[in-house]
């Protein structure tokens, strides 16, 4: 593949001197553009088989950082280019990607002097709220209607309905298996619970907005100075509930232990993090936020790990069909992982609540 070639098609300023690779992303391939010109930029291959409607995803993209840019231009912001991504067209046409040998494509300015952190602790998860939090706001006003990038991502309801036809198909004869059975007997007596989002939507009581949908600490650039410049990796903004934002952070970064760490007596929901993210999350975000979004905060803090063990769960009972397996029952002990901080978040919802209504009181 030609990169050089590719890079050609977009309407980049100076000439290409240096292609190499970007990043260790686990979704596209990433490379950066130097030229002898005043821009770097960075060369992205879309991976087509997760994203399958490509020109859905960039109309998406460019509709929301568009959107964003006139917000920061009307607020009077100053370095917009380094506030949010810009995505560069092809030289002959309004697109922003290309195709070249079934592989889709595409170019945005690289940002100079901007970092991102993997560290979860307190101080970065305040920092995840608020701008994960203000950037919803920023959006809440979007007209222009977006695709879901990744249909039923976050659909509680198929999720569960998976999992029945799963046990159902008992495809590789795994529902013999003791552990099986008694997981299925763990997670069944909430899976009505776990919906209610679904059913809240249907009855009008609850919203979608845009949502990022992959709220990682590493999904945000910080300046030298340690200041939140913009979000990123853009790909799964799409309609949802504003639980995916709030309760898929804490998933991964409230959680004791990785999530397919064995050793299920340490995992806990850490309330440190909670706490600190609510606070980031409530202090941007509740210019738009309705008080049933509020108050069922703490239900997206035990929808997720819930909705994730199904996920896991449903995989190995099909055979370790979607998700990569290091050994044999990775995923159940994957599935038993999410389980454990499903039950230690929902414990722990009366502590949810009171700090929300004492952060709702600032």
């Amino acid at each position: 593949m030609n990169l050089e070639n590719i890079a050609k098609r977009f309407a980049i300023e100076g000439e290409v001197k240096e292609i190499k690779p970007l990043g260790n992303g686990l979704i596209n391939d990433t490379y950066k553009i130097n030229t002898d010109g005043p821009k770097a930029y960075v060369l992205q291959r879309v991976n087509n088989a997760i994203f399958q409607d490509v020109e859905l995803l960039q109309r998406n993209i460019v509709a929301v950082t568009s959107h964003i840019r006139r917000k920061l231009e009307a607020a009077g912001e100053s370095d917009i280019d380094r506030k949010v991504l810009t995505f560069v067209p092809l030289k002959d046409s309004p697109k922003t990607y290309c195709v070249e040998d079934g592989k889709y494509w595409r170019v945005s300015v690289f940002i100079p002097d901007a970092f991102t952190f993997e560290t979860v602790d307190p101080k970065y998860s305040r920092f995840a709220g608020e701008a994960f939090g203000r950037f919803e706001a920023m959006l809440a006003d979007l007209k222009e209607p977006l695709g879901e990038t990744i249909p039923d991502f976050h659909n509680m309801e198929l999720r569960a309905r998976q999992l029945r036809e799963a046990v159902a198909a008992d495809k590789v004869g795994r529902m013999a298996e003791p552990e099986v059975q008694a997981i299925l007997a763990e997670l069944m007596p909430f899976e009505e619970e776990m919906c209610k989002a679904e059913r809240m939507h249907r009855e009008g009581v609850l919203p979608k907005r845009v949502c990022h949908c992959d709220t990682k600490v590493n999904n945000m650039m910080f300046n030298a100075a340690g200041e939140v410049l913009c979000v990123i990796d853009l790909d799964t903004v799409m309609p949802s509930f504003v639980f995916s934002d709030f309760g898929d952070f804490l998933r991964t970064a409230a959680n004791t232990v990785a999530e397919d760490d064995p050793a299920i007596d340490k995992v806990d929901f850490r309330m440190d993090i909670f706490e600190a993210f609510a606070e980031g999350y409530i202090k941007s975000a509740k210019v738009f936020l309705t008080p049933v979004e509020i108050e069922n905060l703490p239900y997206a803090a035990c929808l997720f790990p819930y909705m994730q063990a199904v996920r896991f769960f449903a995989d190995y009972i099909n055979g370790d069909t979607y998700y990569k397996i290091k050994y044999p029952g990775h995923n159940l002990v994957r599935t038993r992982n999410q389980v454990a901080l499903f039950k230690a978040a929902r414990a722990k919802m009366p502590q949810m609540q009171a700090i929300l209504q004492k952060l709702q009181s600032k």
